[in-house]
């Protein structure tokens, strides 16, 4: 429903516009995300795919918004990925 408009139908195909239309952050989770980007030294493609996955986080535990504890399960996936990688 949420993408109807736009031509996608998952979290994970938003382009960056899309972001920031459906990933919008209250200034809590903003200054979470923001901290995290500099403590990791992330770029810019790990921050969209951050967003991404907080926005399906959100999804799955039925709320509207973006909330801190989303955005730090986001950065825990991130980490365990890179780790797990590298």
């Amino acid at each position: 429903e949420r993408f109807a408009e736009e031509g996608i139908f998952s979290n994970s195909a938003m382009q960056p516009r899309h972001i920031t239309k459906f990933c919008a952050l209250d200034n809590d989770s903003e200054d979470l995300l923001e901290r995290a980007m500099l403590k990791q030294g992330l770029s810019a493609r790990a921050h969209d795919r951050i967003l991404k996955v907080s926005r399906t986080i959100a999804d799955l535990d039925a709320c509207a918004n973006i909330r801190p504890g989303h955005i730090s399960e986001a950065i825990n996936y991130r980490s365990l990925d890179r780790n797990y990688w590298t």
